[in-house]
């Protein structure tokens, strides 16, 4: 299984580069939406209805999409998606402390607009600034990741929602804050940053990501599934990979237009 894990993640990795630096943008930006819609299938699992209602709602999914990936005509607001996005992601914090709670069909539906249009708006939007600041806020998502599960492995005692995820633990949480926080160093003097600008929203970007991810396995736990696909052998399904970044993402985009995104060094 270590194995499995590792060679798809290595595979997924240098497809991932390679779709960022060397596929035309048009195929990229379709692959995201195309991806967007897998996890909107994911998604309708945790609907707990019929099939056939499934697929309406991946169909309803995929239709908003649509005019901007193949014509490029979609009017949104994005910076009002992404701060609908923070009111959700801030409700569903308050959420985990209170599960186990019912998860109310029509909740569920919600959800899964408010969890996967924002995050699909803003990694569009990173990609069209620049595939280096994508690639910058996937850096910080994965750092906090990998921080939490050595530090959760070595020093975990106090867990951190054990109804929902009984393997996370405050300790590798303030691991996950500690390799952001060593990324970002390290960036700030290769990209000639400011640390002071970018450590904050780093960090904001790395606790949200671990709200993403407890909130998806807590429908996933409610819905009784181990995970929400199999398009990653090893791994499960897209939203598995990403529930992380569907909180993360959003956050990142408001911060770096707020901040102007020449702050990274990355774009002019």
């Amino acid at each position: 299984m270590i194995r499995q894990r590792i060679i798809t993640g290595v595979i997924a990795a240098v497809l991932l580069l390679g779709l960022l630096f060397a596929a035309p943008t048009e195929v990229t930006r379709i692959v995201i939406a195309a991806l967007f819609v897998v996890a909107a299938w994911e998604w309708s699992a945790f609907l707990k209805t019929s099939m056939t209602l499934r697929y309406v709602y991946v169909a309803i999914f995929a239709a908003l999409l649509l005019p901007n990936v193949i014509w490029d005509s979609w009017t949104v607001d994005r910076e009002g998606a992404w701060m609908l996005a923070l009111a959700w992601w801030a409700g569903a914090l308050i959420w985990i402390f209170f599960y186990p709670t019912r998860i109310a069909r029509p909740i569920a539906w919600l959800a899964g607009a408010l969890v996967l249009l924002p995050a699909y708006v803003a990694l569009d939007w990173l990609y069209l600034l620049g595939p280096e600041v994508l690639l910058f806020m996937l850096a910080i998502v994965l750092a906090a990741d990998i921080g939490a599960y050595f530090a959760g492995k070595t020093f975990g005692r106090v867990k951190l929602a054990p109804q929902i995820s009984p393997g996370k633990t405050w300790e590798g949480a303030i691991g996950g804050m500690l390799g952001v926080t060593a990324l970002i160093s390290i960036e700030s003097v290769v990209f000639g940053f400011s640390l002071a600008a970018m450590l904050p929203l780093a960090l904001a970007v790395g606790m949200i990501s671990i709200v993403g991810d407890l909130t998806v396995s807590m429908f996933k736990r409610d819905t009784g599934v181990k995970d929400s696909g199999t398009l990653f052998p090893g791994h499960g399904g897209f939203l598995d990979r990403a529930d992380s970044i569907t909180a993360a993402a959003p956050l990142f985009s408001l911060g770096i237009s707020w901040l102007d995104p020449s702050i990274l060094g990355l774009v002019s």
